[in-house]
């Protein structure tokens, strides 16, 4: 085993000699950047330059941090000097199950921050010997041209907390013959918590978009990330309504394992989360075994919209019967989705009490969509399309079939309906 060389850190007693004007220099310039919000690219970027420009013969640097999404587990970025580069990172959760992983210093220090010790740090002087490269990375490092590494954690808030990520580990290699002088050291150690500060400031604010975004749909999240979260405050808009539900979901839960009925729902909705995401629209929210999104009109029009809408549904029910196959070919219980499609005015905005609001669609729109998706079983089709929409998707009567006119719970006429011709192109 390699004697430790990791540094002591230092009280200073004064920051009046050349080195601590750098130190000043550094934290004020990372609390600046941190204030006006830059990006964790720009900050960890920034920084690495600053330090080659004060001196210190930095080669290669590396930041990563936890975030919390439902896709990755965390993100980082590589910085290069040779190269003039920084390389954005992203982490699935395997990534960290991985032997290279386990046998990494990183994780070394993540075991020793959870064992208690405070913002822990790792220094090898790489070109010192052998023992002194006792993870395999350091022989990897040194064999491209590394002399000098120094890694460091800083844990975020409390083990508990992961709002802001859980942390940000950071390590230095040099190329320079002699590595980092302590100085350099002593620089970096007393720069790293205001630039952590500053990092963690930009996770937080991604992490609460993400999440926005991912429980309210992207503009709905992103609105309220915004500042839009009074009660009350709605704005009118045209859209499309989209109202999918899986038909005989009762007798599928009755019958099916709880864990296999999860995974189903899973399976379906994002076969057509997957469309929505292409053509524009916005899933609002899942109703059980249902799904309300919209397609706001916009600077393409009306007609672009209704088209648009209409596109997906017919991708969507092709996607479901690809989806379907697979499954039975696996043996897994498969479902059939029942969707409606209407035009109307809406209001969108926050709805609910004073500390529990949803951000959604209200008007007597959404009730008519929910109550045309009733009528499918009825009239054996898949989709089905108000007279409103039909009117408005200019070109699009081929595909459209006329079924007469039928009764909706709740609403006082009868309403025209059509059918989707899922053969026909768009």
């Amino acid at each position: 085993m390699p004697v430790d060389t990791s540094p002591i850190p230092v009280q200073r007693q004064t920051f009046d000699d050349a080195l601590g004007r750098r130190i000043i220099a550094m934290n004020v310039w990372a609390l600046r950047e941190g204030l006006r919000g830059a990006t964790a690219h720009d900050l960890f970027d920034g920084f690495c330059q600053r330090l080659v420009i004060e001196g210190v013969p930095l080669w290669r640097a590396h930041v990563a941090m936890e975030t919390l999404h439902p896709q990755w587990s965390g993100f980082g970025y590589a910085w290069r000097r040779d190269l003039n580069a920084i390389e954005p990172e992203q982490y699935v959760p395997g990534d960290f199950s991985t032997d290279v992983w386990l046998s990494s210093p990183l994780y070394a220090l993540i075991r020793r921050a959870e064992s208690g010790e405070h913002n822990p740090i790792l220094r090898r002087r790489l070109e010192a010997g052998p023992g002194e490269r006792d993870f395999p990375v350091f022989a990897e490092l040194f064999a491209a041209g590394a002399t000098d590494y120094f890694s460091q954690l800083f844990p975020f808030g409390t083990h508990h907390d992961r709002s802001h990520g859980s942390g940000a580990i950071y390590s230095f290699a040099s190329d320079r013959r002699g590595g980092f002088t302590e100085d350099d050291i002593d620089l970096l150690q007393a720069a790293l918590p205001a630039l952590s500060l500053a990092l963690k400031a930009h996770v937080g604010h991604v992490i609460a978009a993400g999440l926005l975004q991912t429980y309210l749909g992207e503009d709905a999240g992103r609105r309220v990330h915004a500042g839009a979260i009074t009660r009350g405050s709605v704005e009118s808009i045209r859209a499309v309504l989209w109202y999918a539900d899986i038909r005989g979901f009762t007798t599928i839960a009755d019958t099916t394992p709880g864990p296999v009925v999860i995974e189903l729902l899973d399976a379906v909705f994002e076969s057509l989360a997957a469309v929505l995401r292409r053509r524009g629209g916005q899933i609002l929210k899942f109703l059980g075994d249902g799904m309300l999104a919209i397609f706001a009109v916009d600077a393409a029009g009306l007609d672009a919209t209704c088209r648009q809408a209409l596109d997906a549904a017919a991708e969507a029910m092709q996607a479901l019967d690809a989806l379907n196959e697979a499954r039975r070919t696996a043996g897994k219980p498969i479902a059939a989705v029942d969707l409606a499609l209407h035009l109307g005015e809406v209001l969108y905005g926050n709805v609910g009490a004073v500390d529990r609001l949803d951000f959604t669609v209200i008007g007597p729109a959404v009730n008519e969509v929910a109550r045309i998706e009733t009528l499918c079983g009825v009239l054996g089709r898949k989709v089905l399309v108000s007279a409103d929409l039909a009117a408005a998707a200019k070109g699009a009567t081929l595909r459209l079939e006329p079924l007469g006119r039928h009764a909706l719970r709740g609403v006082r006429e009868e309403r025209e309906i059509y059918a989707l011709d899922l053969t026909a192109k768009s």
